[in-house]
């Protein structure tokens, strides 16, 4: 019988994460287009991207403890990079071309964290 491949048990954290960012990213987008006004509810974007910070330490932090354990860290090492310009992003200012830039620099390492995080873990 051939070995069941399993993903991590972390993924649906990294998934958390990516539709946290894609949400964030989408929002931000749209009010940049002036398709949204967002004067009166600012909040919104804000707490989206609290949610993003929040999710993607959760799919971080997962790396240690979920199973199988290589694909786990895997998944996690691919995402870390992108702590550093969700970190970066409240510092920079929201009225220059900086602060999409800055944005979207975390978007290859958290699709690659998802990615890795969907990937069967029993190759060999």
């Amino acid at each position: 019988m051939a070995p069941r491949t399993r993903r991590t048990n972390a993924a649906p954290l990294f998934v958390a994460a990516a539709s946290a960012y894609a949400a964030n990213c989408a929002l931000g987008t749209a009010v940049a287009a002036r398709v949204i006004d967002t004067r009166n509810f600012r909040w919104v974007h804000h707490g989206l991207y609290i949610a993003t910070c929040a999710t993607t330490a959760l799919a971080l932090g997962a790396g240690l403890w979920a199973t199988p354990r290589r694909a786990s860290r895997r998944a996690a090492l691919a995402l870390l990079p992108a702590i550093a310009p969700l970190a970066a992003i409240p510092y920079l200012g929201t009225h220059t071309r900086r602060h999409p830039l800055v944005a979207l620099a975390a978007a290859p390492f958290v699709v690659a964290g998802l990615v890795c995080s969907r990937l069967p873990s029993d190759r060999k």
